[in-house]
């Protein structure tokens, strides 16, 4: 299988074209120093909202937090770099590592923030979960950056953070996703109704489809969405510098500590993996390849650490362990 000769994308990959010297179209059109100048402009345009939230009572944003090392260091951002005042909430599927969990628990003790732990029927995730197995209900495209597992977990999880946001009346919807993940486009937006009714709508009847119990308590009522202010949603880390290794020392002067008790790929679930492995095996390329290209693209990672993260494979253990709480 041929390989971009700039990123990581497969010929295997949605859409992908090599040219004859072997690049991609993405890696073609990619203009590094545009793409700086709309980070720039992007940063300006948060820490200007970020200022003008700083009298404000109650809490300034809505965290969602895995316990990884992106969002572990998001969650940093917006306490001690832009003084705000953070709500972190975790949804715990009942696969996320025990590593994970005393993560946060140190982290949270030594910045001194609020945590809500939102554990859901653990009966119905599991069941939606065995169900994005074996069923197509996600169109291609939104399969392109995460495996169907991970794109329910990322469903509900969106859906109680945009909740809480709502419910609580806070002003920011804050994501840790790594740079990879967030084109600049939408790494700042303002929410408007119409655009969250659609999308919370899709996302329910996604899991609707997945699972045969109740998905409504986990997403805004009519009544909020009709009646709240919408939120703005930002994801930091596709506009702020970043250096994973700077990241991964800094949160680790708060306690955090990398993970032993998953697999190489994962900092807090033991379904990454095993999702990324079943991902390759129906649609033939790493879900993730999109992210680690970009990452590569940007400069935030070498071509050669990319491409050994693409040849991480599952534990044996693991997977046993996860086919288990899977109920295979």
């Amino acid at each position: 299988m041929r390989r971009c000769k700039r990123c990581v994308l497969p010929e295997s990959f949605p859409g992908v074209r090599l040219d004859e010297e072997g690049v991609c179209q993405y890696c073609r059109r990619f203009d590094a120093q545009r793409y700086r100048r709309r980070r720039e402009q992007v940063r300006r345009r948060f820490e200007a909202l970020a200022a003008e939230m700083a009298d404000r009572p109650g809490f300034h944003a809505i965290v969602a937090w895995s316990g990884g090392k992106d969002s572990t260091y998001t969650l940093w951002l917006m306490k001690k770099k832009y003084h705000l005042r953070p709500l972190a909430f975790t949804f715990d599927n009942g696969f996320v590592a025990e590593r994970a969990f005393r993560n946060m628990r140190l982290v949270s003790d030594r910045l001194g923030i609020d945590h809500i732990i939102v554990k859901p029927s653990f009966t119905l995730v599991r069941d939606a979960f065995r169900a994005s197995l074996e069923s197509d209900v996600y169109n291609p495209k939104a399969l392109e950056r995460a495996s169907a597992i991970c794109t329910t977990c990322i469903a509900f999880a969106k859906g109680i953070g945009i909740r809480m946001a709502l419910e609580r009346r806070v002003p920011l919807l804050v994501y840790g996703w790594s740079p990879g993940q967030v084109p600049i486009s939408s790494a700042l937006f303002h929410q408007t109704r119409p655009f969250l009714t659609a999308s919370l709508q899709a996302m329910k009847e996604a899991l609707a489809r997945l699972a045969p119990g109740p998905v409504e308590a986990y997403f805004p009522t009519d009544e909020m969405l009709e009646t709240a202010p919408m939120p703005w949603s930002v994801a930091p880390l596709a506009f702020l510098p970043y250096d994973e290794a700077e990241v991964r020392r800094l949160i680790g002067t708060l306690g955090w500590e990398a993970p032993q008790d998953t697999d190489p790929t994962s900092t807090n679930c033991l379904l990454n993996t095993f999702a990324i492995e079943d991902h390759r095996r129906r649609h033939g390329y790493h879900p993730y390849v999109m992210e680690l290209a970009a990452l590569v693209r940007q400069g935030h990672l070498s071509r050669e650490e990319a491409l050994a993260r693409l040849d991480e494979s599952l534990d044996p253990t693991l997977k046993l362990v996860v086919e288990a709480k899977l109920g295979f």
